[in-house]
């Protein structure tokens, strides 16, 4: 995997976690009502069950570059359609982020609640698995590659979550519709024409 590669990744990582999903509505409305820490503790428990995502990629993907060979191109070029069709979507988003209400707090804990939360949703599976592909090698060590750009991803996930918990509080207007739409359209844009580009560059 080249340095270019690599910085193309982190870069729509970046985009792709600053657009409000699930865990950032769950980790804002517990950061609006219960506090910071609540907020934090969301974002600890869905880093855990996105590291046990990652391990599950790690062994799954890396057994599908050394079997499948030539065939692994063909799951790059519907993992680079995949990234297309969400960027439409992303496009096509009204910019509303549900953090409205009080939310109760849950029985097991802020932390059990954001484990669970990330873990419950198999879009995040689905789309690693349709994006890190697009980044590998396949002529080089598969479980390093993929290792990396699964730590790269949450780190990228850890720092946005916790930056929206700690601001959530203080700046409830950074969360306005018109904001988190150009949010979104501009991460939609990234995606579709990285999706593109992508396809066009790995199966040359």
């Amino acid at each position: 995997m080249s340095l270019e590669l690599y910085l193309a990744y982190l870069a729509t990582c970046i985009l792709i976690a600053i657009v409000p999903g699930p865990t950032v509505a769950l980790v804002v409305a517990n950061s609006l009502t219960h506090g910071m820490r609540a907020g934090l503790l969301n974002v600890a428990g869905t880093q855990l069950a996105l590291a046990a995502m990652m391990g599950v990629l790690v062994v799954g993907l890396a057994s599908i570059v050394e079997t499948m060979g030539f065939w692994f191109d063909w799951i790059r070029l519907l993992g680079a359609a995949y990234l297309v069709w969400l960027g439409w979507k992303l496009l096509r988003t009204s910019g509303a982020v549900d953090a409205g209400g009080i939310t109760p707090k849950p029985r097991g804990g802020f932390f059990l609640q954001g484990f669970l939360v990330m873990l419950s949703n198999p879009k995040v599976l689905i789309f690693f698995g349709a994006f890190i592909p697009q980044f590998i090698n396949p002529e080089h060590d598969q479980v390093g590659q993929i290792a990396l750009l699964g730590v790269t991803a949450m780190g990228v996930a850890l720092v946005s979550d916790s930056v929206y918990a700690v601001l959530t509080g203080r700046a409830r207007s950074l969360f306005s519709r018109r904001r988190v739409r150009l949010m979104s359209q501009i991460s939609g844009a990234t995606l579709i024409g990285g999706g593109v580009w992508l396809a066009f560059t790995r199966s040359r």
